[in-house]
């Protein structure tokens, strides 16, 4: 009897389909005290924690220092160094008071060392204080958007100092704005390994990037690690996998690398990208007012990919913000409209309508010539 019933058992066990589906769709519990998940190319959420609390981010600040320095500096510039920047305490590159050093090898001992001495380095030479970049800092960080962001220092060296904090939020944002807009911040931040001349010294300075995901995840291309005992341990981290690049963000997280990996692992397994819209796909035709032609086919300007999950794919929606006619004379790519693009009702996205081809507008001659062709088609008729 009773192998019987374990047989029952066994066979209603194998018998029973396991919802692999289900448990992927399962959201991962994690230590950090705040974390996201943002695409970044759509800029959409695909996991978050606490992604609003203020929290102070360590040396992640460096984001907005690198790309402040590649907005407002010359990569070729030769900086001399200060007595203050070489004395800065903390992670370094072992700057020397007076020693000078190309602006593009500061940025890789800013990223892959952390070096607080580059950091003031840099923040001197582009804006001839810290307490002037510090200013352009929060100023970029209002323009990018990131409006529960205030720095204080351009490192995140944040000894005996307050009020300098972000959200994860925020970081992401940041950071997806430097990959949106500079090809060279993905240069930097994906670099393993980098020797960079020490002058004067007569050898080299070897860096290694202090960010483990680029050796350990698939695909982890960036960005920045950080820590102090106010902020705890902070990771910004990105990977890109068939051409889905994600941004990660975990602050004040004890086992950093682990947080960073059951996100991503989650958003690449439940999310896949989906191109929604296709540049140069036809909309609509409108009609053209004084126009030599009578009608304006309108297209889209851009593409528009956004991750989705399995079942989200039916709630996305396209609403558009479009003139029922035009006024003559309008120019190809001219923008008349937008489409809006909507998933569960919620806006996601606005993408540029554009006009599909040139309308001249009437003239006296073309009036001419139409008036004389419509005379010959009646008569012909």
């Amino acid at each position: 009897m009773k192998k019987i019933l374990l047989f029952v058992l066994i066979f209603t066990f194998l018998m029973t389909p396991i919802n692999i589906e289900a448990e992927n769709l399962k959201s991962p519990q994690i230590a950090a005290k705040a974390a996201i998940v943002m695409d970044q190319r759509s800029g959409r959420i695909l996991f978050e924690k606490n992604i609003s609390e203020k929290l102070p981010m360590a040396s992640t600040t460096k984001i907005m220092t690198l790309l402040l320095a590649l907005e407002y500096g010359n990569l070729n510039d030769i900086v001399t160094v200060s007595k203050k920047a070489a004395s800065v305490g903390g992670s370094s590159i072992w700057l020397s008071p007076g020693e000078k050093i190309s602006m593009i090898n500061l940025l890789y001992g800013l990223m892959l060392n952390s070096g607080n001495d580059a950091a003031t380095a840099i923040a001197e030479h582009i804006s001839g204080s810290v307490d002037k970049f510090v200013e352009l800092m929060n100023k970029k960080a209002k323009e990018i958007g990131a409006y529960n962001t205030n720095f204080v220092t351009p490192s995140g060296l944040d000894i005996g100092i307050d009020n300098h904090y972000t959200t994860a939020y925020d970081l992401a944002l940041i950071t997806r704005y430097a990959f949106n807009n500079y090809n060279k911040f993905a240069e930097i931040v994906s670099t393993k390994e980098k020797t960079i001349p020490w002058d004067g010294k007569g050898y080299d300075r070897y860096l290694r990037n202090k960010n483990k995901m680029l050796w350990q995840y698939e695909g982890a291309d960036g960005v920045k690690t950080g820590f102090t005992n106010k902020a705890g341990r902070c990771l910004v981290a990105s990977a890109t996998r068939n051409g889905q690049r994600l941004i990660s963000v975990v602050l004040n997280s004890g086992p950093m690398w682990e947080d960073t990996q059951k996100i991503l692992d989650y958003s690449f397994a439940n999310y896949t990208p989906i191109k929604i819209i296709s540049k140069g796909q036809m909309v609509k035709t409108i009609s053209v007012v004084n126009g030599k032609g009578k009608y304006l086919p309108l297209i889209y300007n851009s593409d528009f990919i956004l991750p989705i999950s399995k079942d989200e794919e039916i709630n996305v929606k396209i609403d558009y913000s479009l003139p029922k006619s035009v006024k003559a004379p309008i120019g190809i790519g001219e923008k008349v409209g937008v489409a809006i693009v909507k998933l569960n009702d919620n806006q996601i996205a606005t993408i540029d309508v554009v006009a599909g081809k040139n309308v001249d507008e009437r003239d006296y001659k073309f009036n001419f010539k139409t008036i004389i062709k419509n005379w010959i088609d009646i008569l012909q008729y």
